[in-house]
């Protein structure tokens, strides 16, 4: 009766201790590489600070900005948008885009309509979500490639109205999730505002 010996198999060689920590290494910076990449080209968290977006969103609240988006298509209304601040270039602001390049924004009272080329009678924006209002009277031209914005909470918001339109190039991106609170976890927060009728 015959007997076969099973192969045995090599001893995989170690791999010196040097080599191991090298490889390590390697791939920790290459994964802080796209941590930084991600953060400041397509995602950027932003904690808000102030009640000038109120009652959508709270001073602590947590949100991931989208920085992607806007290099595809421009800002439309309704989006909020996180930017550096006109008045304060090294602060960054949150708001909602009211007013598009070119339009004419009348604000009568707490009406605000806006004209354009595809509405030049002028159309009301419905703002149902607006918990804050302020009576007031402004018409404002928006100059090409800036934007109009407010708060939500126009009686307590610093915004166009009182400083002008934002530059394109001064706009970082638009709330893309809400983290925290967790009860408020929410995909593209503020969305109930997109005036989809006046774009």
């Amino acid at each position: 009766m015959e007997t076969t010996t099973p192969p045995i198999s090599p001893t995989p060689e170690k791999k010196p201790f040097f080599s191991t920590i090298l490889g390590n290494v390697v791939y920790f910076c290459i994964a802080i590489v796209i941590a930084l990449g991600v953060q400041h080209y397509i995602f950027r968290p932003f904690i808000v600070s102030g009640s000038s977006m109120d009652p959508t969103f709270k001073t602590g609240e947590y949100l991931i900005i989208d920085e992607l988006s806007y290099h595809f298509h421009p800002p439309r209304r309704g989006d909020v948008v996180v930017f550096k601040a006109p008045p304060e270039p090294k602060k960054y602001y949150i708001k909602r885009v009211i007013g598009l390049p070119g339009e004419t924004i009348k604000l009568e009272g707490t009406k605000v309509t806006i004209v354009s080329a595809a509405h030049p009678e002028g159309i009301t924006l419905s703002e149902g979500f607006i918990t804050h209002p302020q009576i007031g009277s402004l018409t404002f031209i928006v100059p090409p490639n800036q934007y109009f914005v407010m708060g939500d909470n126009r009686a307590g918001s610093y915004d166009s109205r009182k400083w002008g339109a934002v530059p394109a190039e001064n706009i970082r991106g638009r709330a893309y999730l809400r983290l925290i609170p967790l009860q408020h976890i929410s995909f593209l927060p503020g969305k109930e505002a997109t005036y989809d009728n006046t774009n």
